[in-house]
């Protein structure tokens, strides 16, 4: 779970319907005809703007947001110092042995491709395109929350249009000025608060998502390839210690 999205999206939000209570009562900002234009109106725009695969994708891509599963960079260090010090003592076939306890896929994958004595560069090439995959398919589920964000505004002010269309209308009537005005202004704020508070802010963190984890599987690939050539335990961390911050650096030869 990440505790800094959760924290984020309930304080925004409780700050928000605080300073409204404050301000006169949540009721006066709840317009069901402003609701349909602005989340209609934006739900029909991205299924025409993307397929519909693509637009149901995005809840299982927003759970991204939410709960992380990448492994630190320091586990990663650690993992392949063990499996080097095992590959040196026992050859590279013991390593069979430890396939069984990972749970990462391409962890697996790497690993299984180096014990079946394929080449290092044969490798990469495979390990590498599956990351390039793996960075449009993240880059994917952001665009379609980036392009929801930009819709919103836009389905607020049309909602702003029709509203004042309808207000100058029946300006002959004031009972009818009151609703038409409140169409006009909530559906601007819906849009406001949907694109800031929710959609760019998920994007923004799942690019950072995809970021992380980019990093941790060119440290994989750095460390599989390293172990497949049979260096010493002691080289592939001082290699793996490349990809990580100064600070962050913790040696098992110190």
């Amino acid at each position: 779970m990440d505790i800094a999205t959760i924290v984020g999206i309930v304080s925004a939000f409780a700050l928000v319907v605080v300073s409204i209570m404050m301000g006169g009562g949540l009721g006066l900002f709840i317009n069901i005809p402003s609701v349909m234009i602005v989340f209609g109106g934006t739900l029909g725009a991205t299924m025409i703007n993307y397929p519909l695969a693509d637009v149901l994708s995005v809840v299982k891509v927003v759970k991204n947001v939410f709960f992380t599963k990448v492994w630190s960079t320091q586990e990663v260090v650690d993992l392949f110092v063990e499996f080097a010090n095992k590959s040196r003592r026992e050859g590279i076939l013991a390593l069979e042995s430890e396939v069984p306890t990972l749970n990462d896929p391409f962890l697996v994958k790497g690993l299984q491709l180096t014990i079946d004595g394929m080449e290092p560069d044969a490798i990469r090439d495979i390990m590498e395109t599956e990351i390039s995959y793996l960075e449009e398919r993240h880059k994917s589920g952001a665009e379609i929350l980036t392009t929801m964000a930009t819709f919103f505004p836009a389905m607020g002010m049309i909602g702003t249009l029709i509203g004042l269309v309808q207000m100058l209308s029946t300006m002959n009537d004031p009972s009818t000025i009151g609703p038409a005005m409140a169409v006009a202004l909530l559906t601007t704020f819906y849009g406001a608060v949907a694109a800031n508070l929710v959609c760019l802010p998920m994007a923004g963190k799942l690019k950072k998502r995809s970021q992380e984890e980019t990093l941790v599987k060119e440290m994989i690939i750095s460390g599989i390839l390293s172990v497949a050539n049979g260096e010493n335990p002691r080289v592939i961390e001082q290699k793996l210690h490349s990809f990580v911050a100064p600070s962050a650096r913790t040696s098992r030869f110190d």
